[in-house]
């Protein structure tokens, strides 16, 4: 075994699989990545699950949000984000984001963007059209993903950080929005039953469906043939931005130093695993089904972990 096989192996085994409960794919792949920057991640990624659960549990305990209700959430997040964007590190009530963001050149155009979809969030009840549910995940979902290869692309030179040299966000877009599509299909069921939907409206009611069917359907586990529609063609989406994720793959591969190009592998194959367990035409959707255990997540990143190759990406290019 090579010197270099048996530090990743190590790595490996210092995953504490069991623990790891918020962004576990994103911090799982990061667990690969030297200390500082998996800190950065961990920093990063607390801070937005503190706001996105905010929003979240109101939903999942009330329903929807009352106008007096719309305009304090709102204007929680926009002092969040203020206080972000003017702070400094004598001053400032999330010191340490600051200082990471410092540190490591990361642009405010990944917590703009989130933010502007938390807002979206609190005065929307899910989406009218496909388009407008792609539009929202660029904040969503596009800006955490964004996160996530900045702090991979990023070169040291004497213990200072450099900006990745290449176009963060639009790398991030493919999988970001791979993942995002899988996780709403993979969570159908648990954010039905706490009140969320991320199917939009149009392609419900094409396929003869409304928000309340969707209650009905993730409560008794009976799949009309319209939901399946409905999966079949996020699932073929999910395709086209799986197939746009390994040609990104490639093109970023030059500019990774390993254990970076590792980590961007080991998150690919966690979203995979679930992306290979939807069925449309046959599956039932349910969480017991689209979720792998603890167990299975390890065996994946152990078997990626064996396969890796430094030279080139084993995500099959188009």
């Amino acid at each position: 075994m090579s010197r270099q096989r048996e530090e990743y192996l190590n790595l490996f085994n210092g995953i504490d699989f069991e623990r790891i409960k918020d962004h576990p794919n994103i911090l799982i792949a990061a667990s690969f990545w030297d200390n500082s920057r998996y800190e950065a991640a961990r920093t990063f990624y607390r801070f937005m699950r503190t706001i996105d659960d905010l929003i979240d549990d109101h939903k999942a305990e009330h329903l929807q949000f009352s106008e007096d209700e719309k305009k304090k959430y709102v204007l929680d997040v926009q002092q969040w984000l203020n206080t972000i964007r003017n702070s400094t590190r004598e001053n400032s009530l999330y010191q340490e984001l600051t200082e990471t963001i410092d540190r490591f050149h990361i642009p405010l155009w990944p917590i703009e963007a989130f933010a502007k979809s938390m807002v979206y969030d609190i005065n929307h009840e899910g989406f009218s059209t496909l388009h407008q549910f792609l539009e929202y995940a660029q904040g969503a979902s596009v800006a955490p993903a964004s996160i996530f290869v900045h702090l991979c692309g990023l070169k040291e030179d004497n213990g200072q950080f450099l900006p990745p040299p290449f176009d963060v966000k639009e790398a991030s877009i493919p999988c970001a929005i791979f993942s995002y599509l899988v996780h709403i299909i993979r969570d159908f069921q648990k954010d039905q039953f706490n009140n969320l939907n991320y199917f939009a409206d149009n392609i419900l009611e094409k396929n003869g469906l409304n928000r309340k069917d969707l209650q009905i359907i993730a409560r008794n586990g009976d799949i009309p043939g319209g939901f399946r529609k409905v999966i079949r063609e996020y699932y073929d989406l999910a395709e086209q931005y799986r197939i746009r994720t390994c040609n990104m793959i490639h093109t970023l591969w030059p500019y990774l130093g390993p254990r970076y190009k590792l980590s961007l592998e080991v998150i690919f194959n966690l979203y995979l695993m679930v992306f290979e367990r939807i069925d449309p035409e046959s599956g039932s959707f349910s969480m017991q089904e689209l979720n792998p255990t603890t167990e299975e997540m390890r065996d994946r990143v152990l078997e990626t972990v064996k396969n890796f190759k430094e030279k080139h990406s084993n995500c099959a290019k188009f």
